[in-house]
């Protein structure tokens, strides 16, 4: 097995949100997935990290890859595994939020992975259990590591964050991985551009330093990497886009509107996608173009990082090496 490069630690207990990280941080996580996806690749499946450690995933919305990534992560470490859905737990049958936190408090788990239709409910889990908490996406507030891999994907592919022209195209209101790219991406150095319809742009988006476009071919000009974003029809409660159709027209990723980026403009989605509705789906299986397939392949890795970064321990506490 590769020897593990200390850079650094991470020095908070939970991971909630990328808003408020340092860049060290941040840069940390991603230097131990990287550690984590040379060893995979090397067909190194089995690390003892979190031998003994107990590591429940708690998901009140449904979810495929991160569920998924999250129990193959913790499984690859070493740790026994506990996996609580919506449908299994006892919130079915009328019991709080908070009276579950404190059940599985009551059995010492050492992690919770939470996913939660309600920006902040995550938060509030934290301030009411003593372990370690990730946020594994909350209502339109973050995911954060769906950034972390959006950004180790663009790393591994540009080799710097800095610098680059990111532009995140499509939902932009409903989605907890903008917020978290545009956290992520402006503290690491790059310019973020969103390109959306008016209705679907928060207000006040640019206070979090990012450049608004209402038209495709203007905000994809000269970028580096390209980033869709699915349109979330089961958020929406009213009439946000004409038709599926028009919204295709007019900022659905096709080979007209990428001509106006850079010839080696790299495209991302976070998946679920809905071909012919957010990208054309040639676009989305061009192995020239699209990094879509890498996205997935770095999940595992990333959460990998994640969980042994918050139950790093030593004498200074949590995170350091």
């Amino acid at each position: 097995m590769k020897e593990e490069k200390k850079k650094g630690y991470y020095p908070h207990k939970h991971l909630l949100g990328i808003e408020g990280l340092e860049p060290p941080s941040i840069n940390y996580l991603l230097s131990l997935s990287e550690f984590f996806v040379d060893n995979l690749n090397k067909k190194v499946t089995k690390f003892d990290y979190l031998k003994n450690k107990t590591c429940i995933n708690l998901f009140f919305e449904n979810s495929t890859r991160t569920r998924t990534s999250f129990e193959l992560a913790g499984k690859k470490l070493g740790a026994d595994i506990l996996n609580i859905s919506l449908e299994s737990s006892a919130i079915k049958k009328g019991e709080t939020v908070l009276d579950t936190a404190m059940t599985l408090n009551a059995m010492q788990p050492d992690i919770i992975v939470v996913r939660h239709n309600d920006a902040g409910a995550v938060k509030l889990l934290s301030e009411k259990v003593n372990c370690s908490i990730i946020n594994a996406g909350d209502g339109p507030h973050e995911h954060p590591t769906q950034a972390s891999l959006d950004a180790l994907t663009i790393l591994r592919k540009k080799k710097t964050l800095s610098g680059l022209k990111v532009s995140i195209c499509g939902d932009v209101l409903h989605s907890r991985v903008a917020r978290s790219n545009i956290h992520l991406l402006n503290t690491l150095g790059a310019e973020v551009r969103i390109i959306a319809p008016a209705t679907l742009i928060p207000k006040n988006i640019e206070s979090l330093g990012v450049k608004v476009f209402y038209d495709m071919k203007m905000g994809l000009k000269n970028v580096d990497i390209i980033m869709m974003l699915r349109l979330q029809l089961e958020r929406m409660s009213g009439s946000y886009v004409p038709s599926v159709r028009e919204y295709f027209r007019f900022y659905g990723l096709d080979r007209e509107k990428l001509n106006y980026a850079k010839s080696d403009a790299l495209i991302l989605h976070p998946g679920p996608m809905n071909r012919g509705v957010e990208i054309d789906t040639e676009l989305a299986d061009d192995i020239d173009r699209s990094a879509i397939f890498e996205q997935v392949q770095m999940g595992v890795a990333v959460r990998m990082a994640c969980l042994k970064a918050l139950l790093e321990e030593n004498k200074n506490g949590y995170g350091r090496i």
